[in-house]
């Protein structure tokens, strides 16, 4: 005997967007991708020699497409020029237009937009501007934008010509990164100073300073058990009654306190939950898939409101609170 089973398609609501009053959590869904670290850049972009290391950024950019067609509130930063122009290239005509409609949407937003993240202790500051022209140059001819936000998310400290020549020169409106001194950091979670206005340089006083901050964990990793790549340990959001480890309330309830963790050391009721780290969006998705549900069951239980953002939007609404932000001068190296 055969049973017939009604299956009903759970639709997700991820429309949100801010909602005053609320503690708003910015999902910024992102890949950081080292032009060169364990692998060549060619060997990171065909995924190559994997036995070193299981990374290939040609299937993120693959990945990403599609996931991101098929719902148009889903967002996407993307960084490293070195690896996405090798990828354009390659792409027809249809899926360059195809392309392009997402970045005028906002659903792709270049950041950064240099050839890579380059180091901030030991490169010489002309490099830093050369290869950042380079790649902002490439984006203005091919989609004219150009990127807004600084994401130096993976550096060993940062300059004060960062903040400067590289954030408030070249017309940024915010500065964001991970790695700073653990003393330093301790202090700015206790005082609540992990976002700042940066003054980079002194003798240009308020026309050198730009928004920064600095990420609540010291990595630019999702909360701990909220990592979606297929191989990934991270219990998924299962919302299927019918099968096993339904899991909702639990999954909702981890993401709330994840939430109100980092709102306890945030100025203000905006936080930023930056999903994604090291070559992630192989199998874009998983990620997508799991952020879906979380953002509806997430915003249907009502303590937090969640929904997918990007750093200019997060900027934007810290830019509309009436909110003093500390100064900060010099570096942020240890």
């Amino acid at each position: 005997m055969f049973v017939v089973v009604e299956c009903k398609y759970i639709v997700y609501n991820t429309s949100g967007g801010i909602v005053p009053g609320k503690l708003n959590v910015h999902l910024v869904p992102h890949t950081h991708d080292d032009v060169g670290w364990l692998k060549t850049v060619d060997q990171y972009y065909v995924g190559s020699n994997n036995s070193i290391q299981v990374a290939c950024v040609q299937n993120v950019l693959d990945s990403l497409i599609p996931a991101l067609l098929a719902d148009k509130n889903r967002k996407f930063i993307y960084v490293e020029q070195a690896f996405f122009q090798r990828w354009w290239r390659q792409q027809s005509e249809a899926m360059q237009n195809t392309v392009r409609m997402l970045v005028s949407s906002g659903q792709l937003e270049f950041i950064n937009g240099g050839m890579c993240m380059h180091d901030e202790a030991a490169t010489h500051y002309i490099d830093m501007i050369d290869q950042t022209t380079l790649g902002h140059r490439y984006i203005k001819d091919q989609f004219n934008v150009t990127p807004r936000i600084g994401w130096q998310i993976d550096p060993f400290g940062h300059s004060a010509v960062q903040a400067y020549l590289l954030g408030a020169e070249v017309g940024f409106d915010s500065l964001f990164f991970a790695r700073i001194d653990y003393q330093d950091r301790a202090k700015r979670l206790d005082d609540k100073k992990l976002e700042v206005i940066w003054q980079g340089s002194k003798s240009r006083g308020s026309s050198s300073q730009i928004f920064t901050g600095a990420f609540y964990t010291g990595y630019y990793e999702p909360p701990s058990g909220f990592y979606f790549e297929v191989n990934d340990d991270s219990t998924v959001v299962q919302d299927d009654i019918s099968l096993f480890d339904y899991n909702v309330q639990e999954r909702v309830n981890d993401f709330v306190a994840a939430a109100l963790s980092q709102a306890n050391v945030t100025r203000s009721n905006h936080i930023m939950f930056t999903m994604g780290t090291d070559f992630k969006y192989q199998y874009a998705h998983t990620w997508f898939r799991n952020m879906d549900k979380l953002i509806h069951y997430v915003n249907q239980d009502g303590r937090v409101n969640a929904f997918y953002s990007t750093p200019s939007v997060y900027t934007d609404a810290k830019y509309a609170l009436d909110e003093s932000w500390p100064l900060k001068t010099n570096d942020y190296f240890p």
